[in-house]
């Protein structure tokens, strides 16, 4: 049974039902057609999880600056994000194949030696 169901909301005469939590954010929707989703938020006003009527559903988890570390959907999609401490992307990875890695590559300061010799790595 829906929202609009239970309270017995009259969508002729209102129109859709919308629901807002008290910072304004939206957390549920339903029409006429019994068509309903809703929306979860973190502290921060920041969405995490959307979910509908047919079955969709999606989640994000942020850090603490709010940016997006993971994804995930019903469909099976899923995207994984790293930041350097000033906010950057320098990692992405997907369900798709998609790498993209930018992060720092841990090779400065670094000696081999060669038949006797000491070299230093350096960062090209």
């Amino acid at each position: 049974m829906t929202i609009g169901q239970q309270i017995k909301w009259d969508f002729e005469a209102n129109g859709y039902l919308e629901i807002k939590d008290k910072n304004g954010n939206q957390i549920y929707y339903e029409n006429s057609d019994g068509y309903w989703s809703k929306w979860e938020y973190d502290s921060k006003g920041n969405e995490i999880y959307l979910e509908d009527s047919y079955g969709f559903w999606r989640k994000w988890e942020r850090d603490s600056q709010g940016k997006l570390i993971y994804y995930e959907d019903s469909t099976g999609r899923w995207d994984k994000h790293k930041y350097d401490s000033k906010g950057n992307e320098i990692y992405l990875e997907t369900s798709r194949g998609v790498i993209i890695d930018n992060r720092p590559k841990p090779c400065s300061d670094k000696e081999i030696v060669i038949e006797g010799v000491k070299y230093k790595l350096t960062k090209v």
